[in-house]
């Protein structure tokens, strides 16, 4: 798929998260536009399309593809119109760049949020996102004068890497039990979730990785 998602349980459950929506809804609007384009999928063809959604598709109906692909991304990504620009000069796989972004940031947060209630240690606690002020933590979550800092990863499989940035690690070194590391898995068929309190003394074994980088400036004089 144009986005980077490996099918379409991946893509109705991360694009379904990202938007705030179940996923079950993104794939009932796949079938309700299906008899308008071509596909072996039938859809809901013996069903009028509702008037909301007669408006959408006459609405964009007229657009190519590429601009529609752009317009999804606008809606999913965060500051789209400035990570749109940033992209073309960074060496990644394009391809996988949106389902990678979107698994491992707001598909997870956003599932965070709808089910971290759910969760017997945080019942009863106000949450607020602090995923834009670069802290070292996704979500602190207070209660009278309980609190816990939460880092939310997110894997489209069942296992694989996750990667704490120096900054996440140093602020888990000082928070110690009070630091919760959140992790979404399965994005791929449905999603589940796991979570360690204290992670650098828990099951999991963090090795430290470095990479030397390059940076190359251009100066003038004037």
């Amino acid at each position: 798929m144009s986005l980077g998602f490996k099918g379409f349980s991946e893509a109705f459950n991360v694009l379904g998260l990202a938007l705030g929506c179940k996923p079950a809804s993104i794939k009932n609007y796949r079938d309700e536009f299906d008899p308008f384009f071509p596909n072996l999928r039938q859809g809901w063809h013996k069903r009028q399309i509702r008037e909301y959604c007669k408006k959408i598709l006459d609405d964009f109906s007229n657009i190519d593809f590429e601009t529609f692909t752009e317009l999804i991304k606008s809606f999913v990504i965060k500051n789209y119109d400035v990570e749109s620009i940033i992209e073309k000069f960074e060496d990644k796989d394009k391809s996988e760049t949106v389902a990678k972004r979107l698994i491992t940031g707001i598909a997870a947060e956003e599932y965070f949020k709808m089910y971290y209630q759910q969760i017997n240690y945080f019942t009863d606690f106000e949450i607020k996102d602090t995923t834009n002020l670069g802290c070292g933590f996704d979500f602190k979550l207070s209660h009278n004068i309980e609190y816990y800092c939460v880092e939310v990863k997110g894997l489209n499989t069942n296992s694989g890497s996750i990667l704490m940035t120096e900054k996440e690690f140093s602020v888990a070194q000082y928070l110690k039990e009070k630091y919760c590391l959140f992790i979404v898995t399965n994005f791929i068929e449905k999603p589940v979730h796991q979570y360690y309190f204290d992670p650098l003394n828990s099951r999991l074994n963090f090795k430290k990785t470095e990479r030397q980088i390059t940076q190359i400036n251009y100066s003038t004089s004037i």
